[in-house]
């Protein structure tokens, strides 16, 4: 609406009268004095009416508004430290635009199935307005970063024919009668990009058919790839931490009240700057074999550590507690790898690739490789993962015309996003969340 002053900018017009439209969070009166705590999505703020100030209609209204009842409000900006925001409006006129019916979600707890069942009126509150505020800081920072450093934006298909992490975990569907999946990443067609480019990014959403119901998985979730040519593991360590470290500190510039409201403890964030710890896979395998960290893990009730194969959340949480910043696990065994990912040199049987693993029990946030360049090697890849070299004929033809040492990794936005707010499970980090007993609303 056009002249509406929106509340995170009342201080700039103190003194003056302003036009609000907000909805109704609480309200209160006392004797001829009413009070309504308002939002707009920018904040909230406190209005106050007197009998004595304005007309019957208008207090009648001001007492009797419902919750989330969407409201324009006329009146007065003046300062007042004890008022939320430290800025109040002294109520000229009040209209109630939108009246609202019982609102279902009370001021008494409510059990996370309901809230999620609940989820478009859930996003009103608090807490999720904080989160994904921050979400949104942390997307911006993303894309900042990568426009800052040279990378061109690259939208990779949503509709593939071919898996990228694994047959086991597509989502399959029907493509005028043949059969496509839903992307698992954009890598794939970011390489044959980063050979036109140089550097390229991608972000959008992603599906893994995973039957998980842990805390840190979700079935479709949002992901930043970015992918560079003439790169080999450590160019891509190296691009890894400053993204992250970039991230952290925007956040805590831009976002402090977002992270108060969460109570978050920010100084577990300060020390997030390069470098990262790095330890390679049999470090890592080392300290998980110790004693007290195989007991930690029994106690826990998870699988024990197995050398050779891939870490479990209990493995990298036991991992990133060692750390006040995120660290960095590479060269993992090839068998339990991705196809594309280069073989170390001198050792082929460990792969050129790389796990950022959060601090706090947050567990992988990065995965990323330097990635096969020689045509030969990818197609005895392919066949040993049997996937069909058909469908791949166009990712190896990247090899084939001019393919040098490239690398690149993925984000998992929802996962950075559940570490910096310090929320425990990623369901509250996306506006919807989809899981495997999940779909509505």
């Amino acid at each position: 609406m056009r002249g509406r002053t929106r509340i995170a900018h009342l201080p700039e017009h103190a003194g003056q009268e302003v036009t609000l439209g907000g909805w109704v969070t609480h309200r209160r009166s006392k004797g001829k004095i009413a009070f309504l705590v308002v939002r707009d999505g920018t904040g909230i703020c406190q209005l106050v009416a007197s009998v004595k100030d304005v007309d019957e209609e208008t207090f009648a209204r001001m007492e009797k508004v419902t919750q989330e009842s969407a409201v324009l409000v006329r009146g007065t900006v003046r300062e007042d430290r004890r008022a939320p925001g430290g800025y109040e409006v002294l109520v000229r006129e009040l209209e109630i635009v939108g009246p609202a019916e019982e609102y279902p979600i009370s001021p008494k707890e409510h059990g996370i199935e309901f809230l999620l069942d609940h989820r478009h009126l859930w996003l009103r509150h608090r807490r999720p307005w904080a989160i994904l505020r921050i979400r949104h800081e942390i997307v911006q920072a993303c894309r900042d970063f990568f426009y800052d450093n040279e990378f061109v934006l690259i939208d990779s298909p949503i509709l593939t024919p071919a898996a990228c992490e694994g047959t086991s975990t597509l989502f399959e569907t029907d493509y005028f009668g043949e059969k496509a999946y839903l992307s698992q990443s954009g890598q794939l067609y970011l390489e044959p990009a980063a050979m036109a480019f140089d550097r390229v990014y991608c972000f959008g959403p992603t599906f893994r058919a995973e039957k998980s119901k842990t805390r840190r998985h979700l079935t479709e979730f949002w992901m930043i790839e970015p992918e560079i040519a003439w790169a080999g593991l450590d160019e891509v360590m190296e691009l890894a931490e400053r993204l992250v470290s970039y991230v952290v500190e925007r956040v805590l510039e831009r976002r402090r009240t977002e992270l108060e409201i969460l109570e978050r403890d920010v100084s577990k964030l300060e020390s997030v700057a390069p470098p990262f710890p790095r330890l390679s896979y049999d470090e890592a395998a080392e300290i998980l074999l110790r004693p007290e960290n195989v007991a930690r893990a029994k106690e826990a009730g998870a699988p024990p550590f197995e050398p050779g194969n891939d870490l479990g959340a209990m493995d990298e949480t036991i991992l990133g507690e060692l750390h006040d910043r995120p660290v960095m696990i590479h060269r993992y065994p090839t068998k339990v790898k991705a196809f594309y990912m280069e073989p170390d040199p001198e050792n082929p049987d460990r792969a050129l690739c790389v796990d950022v693993i959060a601090p706090e029990g947050y567990g992988e946030i990065i995965g990323g490789s330097e990635r096969i360049h020689d045509p030969e090697l990818l197609r005895r890849r392919i066949e040993e993962h049997n996937l069909p070299e058909e469908a791949f004929r166009w990712y190896m033809d990247v090899r084939k015309f001019g393919g040098v040492p490239h690398g690149g990794f993925g984000m998992g936005i929802e996962r950075v996003v559940a570490w910096i707010c310090g929320t425990r499970h990623i369901r509250e980090t996306i506006p919807y969340p989809r899981t495997i007993n999940r779909i509505y609303p």
